[in-house]
């Protein structure tokens, strides 16, 4: 039975631990301090994605047995707030990012998409029929206009506009200094949920022409309750870049967030499981806890077959 990435041993971070293979299984070395070392095993086999922070070593054994359990590998920074690399196992389903490129490839289900995400984010319903992701962009740029202003009227701050300048980094004001650190923060969380269920981080619905097009395509969803009010909170800061990182590890219930992260995307890219019933929705749950379906084949007209069959005529 294979654990679904929602559960509640869905991640475990480590950090300033050594991760070795033992004859019980994998465990993580804790130096205690007097020649002390104190040895906590890790669920391998409950895991879905195991985050490595700053001061990890793992050696090739522990990984070949996270890999043979098919878990993630997520090399994190502090407090998970930024993913720098994934090794995925060879038994990660395909599914999500199959469902992920069909949803992509078509020009009418990649809008729908992008509309979902805007709904998400505002609670809008009753867009015209007929809009185009022109509109859209012009609606969503409309509504992040309206944010801004607000919050900068409940912190007192005369006029705010958002810039993002690397190359001009440190001549900006306090609150896009503290919302650019803490964005990076949010897209590393994200980033790690999405390589941890499949799927591709480049394959974007709204942003595009970057490895990381679909992950500012997800964070965007939750920023309106997350960086920017932290961004805005430090107006006054002396260090917002460092505070902003600090107040987001403090702050961001990490084991909440990314479960919600992984509910939100699947139900983008199959919004009729989105709309299930609690019976239907327990019962799909379920369905998914299955053992794992090694190879299939495709054909264009059947769809999908099974492997390890001899498909030969009986004449050839």
């Amino acid at each position: 039975m294979l654990p679904r990435v929602a559960d509640s041993l869905s991640f475990l971070y480590l950090d300033m631990v050594r991760v070795v293979q033992d004859d019980t299984g994998v465990c993580a070395q804790i130096q205690a301090g007097d020649d002390r070392t104190d040895i906590v095993y890790i669920p391998t086999a409950a895991l879905s994605c195991l985050l490595l922070g700053p001061g990890v070593s793992i050696t090739t054994p522990a990984l070949t047995t996270l890999a043979r359990h098919g878990t993630s590998v997520v090399c994190v920074g502090a407090g998970g707030v930024r993913a720098y690399a994934g090794i995925l196992p060879d038994s990660l389903t395909t599914h999500w990012l199959e469902q992920q490129i069909t949803a992509w490839a078509d020009p009418t289900r990649r809008l729908d998409v992008a509309i979902h995400m805007y709904r998400k984010r505002f609670g809008d319903t009753d867009l015209p029929g007929t809009i185009t992701l022109d509109q859209l962009r012009g609606m969503e740029g409309q509504r992040m206009k309206a944010l801004y202003k607000l919050l900068a009227q409940q912190h007192g701050i005369g006029r705010f506009r958002r810039n993002y300048h690397p190359d001009q980094w440190h001549t900006q004001d306090p609150v896009n200094l503290a919302l650019s650190a803490a964005n990076t923060c949010l897209y590393g969380i994200v980033h790690a949920a999405l390589l941890a269920l499949g799927l591709s981080p480049a394959l974007g619905f709204v942003h595009t022409g970057t490895q990381h097009a679909f992950v500012y395509d997800i964070a965007d969803l939750y920023k309106a309750k997350t960086t920017l009010p932290l961004a805005f909170a430090l107006h006054q800061s002396t260090n917002p870049e460092q505070e902003a990182r600090r107040r987001f590890r403090e702050d961001l219930r990490l084991l909440r967030l990314l479960p919600r992260i992984v509910h939100d995307v699947q139900a983008l890219l199959t919004p009729e499981r989105a709309q299930m019933s609690g019976a239907d929705a327990e019962e799909e749950d379920h369905s998914e806890r299955r053992d794992v379906q090694m190879v299939h084949l495709w054909d264009p007209k059947a769809g999908v077959l099974s492997a390890g069959v001899n498909y030969a005529s009986d004449g050839a």
